[in-house]
């Protein structure tokens, strides 16, 4: 998991997991987890560094059990003219190079963690074969197709973040070893 270096007001230095800010204002001082919510650790008596466990600490218990944010478009943009689920767009009608007859399909965008978005093409027909039913049929193949490739982005993602926070987790735990024999 990415940390950044964060210097707080008294000169401390702390190495902060991405999900955990800290905030600093008037009589506020501690680290907020937003992770799954949000929630503050305030540095009360025990300090700074003390209070950055116990957000940590809850930020690894979120991790394992929340399924990871998604960066994925929900809504169509407001620009968008057609009534068409997000990642779906058409019909293309598109006339082939030396063909006769023009074909019409809706072209979808499959989300691809950690890579870019694929591009698929599901077929309605060609002029003369063209109906409302193979129309709305080609629309719930693209929709299914593109469920299916959110479900595994959002999979993939929960399974990336999980990985992190073990690595953080081992990472804090040799931390921690160090310490105890110091």
């Amino acid at each position: 998991m990415k940390t950044r270096k964060i210097i707080i007001y008294t000169g401390k230095r702390f190495a902060v997991p991405q999900c955990i800010q800290r905030i600093d204002h008037r009589a506020t001082h501690g680290w907020q987890l937003r992770y799954g919510g949000t929630k503050m650790f305030s540095d009360g008596a025990p300090g700074a560094a003390d209070s950055l466990a116990r957000a940590t600490s809850e930020l690894l218990v979120r991790i394992a059990k929340l399924p990871a944010p998604s960066l994925l478009q929900t809504r169509p943009n407001r620009n968008k003219t057609s009534d068409l689920p997000v990642g779906i767009s058409g019909p293309i009608v598109r006339q082939r190079r030396g063909g006769k007859s023009r074909d019409c399909s809706f072209n979808v965008s499959l989300p691809n963690f950690g890579g870019k978005p694929r591009g698929r093409s599901v077929y309605i027909g060609t002029e003369t074969t063209y109906t409302i039913q193979r129309y709305e049929r080609a629309l719930e193949k693209a929709i299914l197709l593109r469920k299916k490739a959110e479900r595994a982005y959002k999979s993939d993602a929960t399974k990336a973040k999980r990985a992190d926070a073990e690595k953080l987790k081992a990472k804090q735990s040799a931390l921690g070893s160090r310490t105890a024999r110091a």
